[in-house]
């Protein structure tokens, strides 16, 4: 759906990127600059980063990440790849509704360092493994793991469809990627409402919590740049995953993608 006040966004003629660039948030900026880029920036939110999802969705992620776990579908026997795993939310949820062996990944050292010490003050020793991983090139054999999990990370990543792939290449027959992601309000009275609070209340409230504005800007405009829920069901498809659909949250805030691996 269409933003109701475009000046927020970018036009077309602007945001159209050559070939070698892409988006850091409403920047285009070349592919191998974007991956230090975002590593700064969640360099710089790891020790708040709860406090920042928080911010930027008034508290309501927390219900949302729950809804994803049970959709997931932990089983004893089922092996979980989390990846930008961040704080360990999802890997966590997994273990305690019961999931199989574990492994959280991000392929930034410091949110993952928060995850790992959070993991072990929560008692979360046995069945789960830390590893810094870049999502475009995950370092796991084809047909490993039973599910693949990525939260709030895959609009952060330079090639999406890359980590689409490299889901369903590691995902063993009859395995499932899910997504989980802020995506694109589907309730006309929300979008102005929800376009001052990303723009205007968010970044003032990141500066005055963590000092740090341009970040939370960043991760504001990063949203607006997301695929909508159907061109990312698309690129799911493209992938080569069956069996895709999607469920919107909050009246599209939010969107929860899966496909299965046949």
């Amino acid at each position: 759906m269409a933003m109701t006040d475009n000046s927020f966004a970018p036009s077309p003629e602007s945001s159209a990127v050559h070939a070698e660039e892409t988006d850091f948030g409403f920047r285009s900026v070349r592919k191998e600059e974007k991956k230090p880029l975002v590593r700064a920036v969640f360099d710089s939110v790891a020790g708040k980063y709860d406090v920042m999802n928080d911010l930027m969705s008034l508290g309501i992620h927390r219900v949302w990440k729950r809804i994803f776990v049970t959709e997931l579908g932990p089983q004893p026997g089922l092996s979980l790849l989390d990846l930008a795993g961040g704080t360990g939310d999802i890997t966590f949820g997994w273990l305690k509704g019961g999931g199989g062996p574990a492994i959280m990944t991000d392929i930034n050292a410091s949110m993952l360092a928060v995850g790992r010490d959070r993991a072990v003050s929560r008692g979360f020793v046995s069945d789960l493994s830390f590893c810094v991983v870049d999502a475009e090139a995950i370092p796991l054999k084809d047909m490993s793991v039973d599910r693949v999990s990525i939260a709030f990370g895959l609009r952060n990543c330079t090639d999406k469809l890359a980590v689409i792939r490299e889901a369903r290449r590691v995902l063993r027959p009859g395995g499932r990627f899910m997504c989980l992601e802020f995506s694109r309000v589907q309730v006309a009275a929300l979008s102005p409402i929800y376009d001052a609070w990303s723009f205007k209340v968010l970044p003032a409230m990141g500066n005055l919590v963590a000092k740090d504005r341009e970040s939370y800007q960043y991760l504001a405009e990063s949203i607006r740049m997301f695929p909508d829920q159907e061109t990312l069901a698309d690129m799911f498809r493209e992938a080569g995953l069956s069996h895709v659909r999607y469920q919107s949250l909050s009246g599209g805030i939010a969107a929860i993608h899966s496909g299965w691996r046949l």
